[in-house]
């Protein structure tokens, strides 16, 4: 086993032992792992003003939160910081199924509550060769209902493998469910892969429009993570999978530093 791990453009080197703490050498193969210079945030002890844990049962500090992000540095060249929400999200997550349970699906996709609830911290990320937007987001909640939510993300490649909806335009969308395998990092994860083709069903002649969407979340310890990876062309799974491995890393060292601060 090497000490890093690479994705396209430059190439990150992760620390040895951390990578032991969380999974074990074993575990931590990508086929696609991360790019730039990996370098642990320094985190300083928050003054006496800071805004402790939020309600959720996190012990994170808004600073530790805010430190535990994963940014355009991590991933590489060519992302770069969003300058805005991706279009695809009102054309294509905006869209209504008759199914509860693959409505719900969708409506957590649309509005970036993959947790469950509003994220405590979060950053939007595009890649404009590939076309796509990476959402990460640090939750608010106690670990016992991110492990819910995971469990029922865990259930939606057959609940809801194949589903149809209707976006806002009156387009029919078929939508496909799939598990998406994840580097074995954090006490608890569930990736999910999304693709949602949509045709006019009043005009045959149109261009059918597509969208696929990866999905992960994970819990470190009490802390939790969520990411969706979107394109209406090839999505970089290099991407989501080194922002897996890189998120849980830096959460847990996050959470480290802070105890060794008290």
């Amino acid at each position: 086993m090497t000490g890093g791990i690479r994705t396209r453009g430059a190439r990150v080197l992760l620390p040895l032992g951390s990578l032991l703490a969380l999974s074990g050498c074993a575990t931590l193969g990508l086929e696609h792992p991360p790019t730039a210079t990996y370098s642990l945030p320094t985190v300083e002890k928050p003054p006496a003003n800071s805004k402790s844990p939020a309600a959720g049962g996190s012990a994170l500090t808004d600073a530790q939160a805010q430190a535990a992000l994963v940014t355009e540095s991590d991933l590489g060249s060519p992302w770069t910081a969003a300058g805005s929400i991706a279009t695809w999200r009102d054309g294509m997550l905006k869209a209504r199924s008759e199914v509860a349970e693959c409505q719900r699906l969708l409506d957590a996709l649309y509005s970036d509550q993959v947790l469950g609830a509003p994220a405590r911290v979060a950053v939007a990320l595009d890649d404009p060769d590939a076309g796509a937007q990476l959402r990460y987001q640090i939750g608010a909640r106690r670990p016992s209902d991110v492990d819910a939510d995971l469990k029922w993300l865990g259930e939606m490649p057959a609940k809801c493998a194949r589903f149809t909806a209707t976006t806002q335009t009156g387009w029919t969308e078929d939508v496909q469910v799939s598990d998406l395998p994840l580097p074995e990092v954090g006490d608890k994860r569930q990736g999910l892969r999304v693709t949602l083709t949509a045709t006019d069903p009043e005009n045959p002649d149109a261009d059918e429009q597509s969208l696929t969407l990866e999905l992960a979340a994970a819990r470190v310890g009490e802390d939790a993570f969520a990411l969706t990876n979107g394109s209406t062309g090839d999505v970089p799974n290099d991407a989501t999978q080194a922002a897996v491995q890189i998120g849980a890393l830096r959460l847990a060292d996050v959470r480290r530093q802070g105890r060794a601060q008290v």
